[in-house]
């Protein structure tokens, strides 16, 4: 049994908070900066140069890549062997997200509650997703969520007598109604089985995934080349000034679901989908 204080998670959750905002994933990065080769449209081209300028200035200037500093939405991956010490896991997690946020001066836009809208000037409580796996490490994903994308999300229950294309027009037809909402060139995150939460936790969770990587079953990488086919068809391009690329990848995530049904759900990530990760 391998034994791990609360403090050292708060401070990875820190520093993984701060990090996230303001340096993308390597592939996601290269991934923006090939992009104006294969955008066709000058205007689209002309967005591409000003996103790789932004991204320079981000990292000179030691500022956010973007002034929505999201949602902090953590993956915890515990170990079974792993044994949590000093306190309470969960008010770890938000003095972490806290810390990242106000030491990091990055933007607070969490409310306490729905209606009431009042900031909790923290930027707290974090979604918290825990999932219990064999070993003795602690895997992190920090991953802020904007809401400019957050809100163009979608589920739908469909039935077993959907096919691929059906799919494939339900992820078309959800970007095509959030056009430039959220600031494409975008990730698109796609959940498929499970039941109505899980299909829209795997969604989340496919936005996390390394976009330089492939769903490993030959059958949801090659649905994922045909959704993301399907989508940069449509020309909304970059910022949505029309072009050839509006989605720089899409990542699917499957799990098993009931005989009676197929649910699909959309989680879009915008060009700056942001996530850091830790292993303790």
């Amino acid at each position: 049994m391998r034994e791990i204080h609360v403090d050292t998670i708060e401070q990875t959750i820190r520093s993984l908070c701060i990090r996230a905002n303001k340096v993308l994933p390597n592939s996601l990065e290269q991934c923006i900066r090939c992009g104006k080769e294969r955008e066709q449209s000058p205007a689209g081209k002309s967005v591409f140069d000003d996103l790789c300028a932004n991204l320079d200035a981000a990292r000179e200037t030691d500022m956010p890549i973007c002034q929505d500093t999201g949602m902090a939405v953590i993956f915890l991956r515990i170990g079974q062997d792993v044994h949590i010490t000093g306190g309470d896991l969960r008010e770890a997690v938000n003095r972490g997200v806290a810390a990242g946020y106000l030491d990091g001066y990055l933007r607070c836009s969490v409310v306490s509650d729905p209606l009431e809208r009042v900031n909790t000037g923290n930027n707290t409580p974090a979604v918290l997703h825990i999932d219990i796996v064999p070993g003795e490490q602690i895997e992190i994903d920090v991953c802020p969520k904007g809401f400019g994308s957050e809100n163009m999300s979608a589920l739908r229950m469909l039935t077993p007598a959907a096919t691929e294309q059906t799919l494939i027009d339900f992820v078309t037809e959800s970007i095509r109604k959030a056009g430039s909402n959220p600031c494409p060139p975008i990730v698109v995150g796609v959940g498929i089985g499970g039941d109505f939460e899980l299909c829209a936790y795997l969604a989340k969770k496919a936005l996390c995934r390394d976009v330089a990587k492939r769903n490993p079953l030959p059958r949801y990488a090659e649905l994922e080349q045909k959704m993301l086919d399907a989508v940069n068809r449509l020309g909304i391009g970059p910022q949505g000034f029309g072009g050839t690329v509006t989605a720089l990848s899409v990542n699917i995530e499957q799990a098993p679901t009931h005989i009676a049904g197929l649910p699909i759900a959309v989680n879009v990530g915008c060009h700056v989908t942001r996530h850091a990760s830790a292993v303790l």
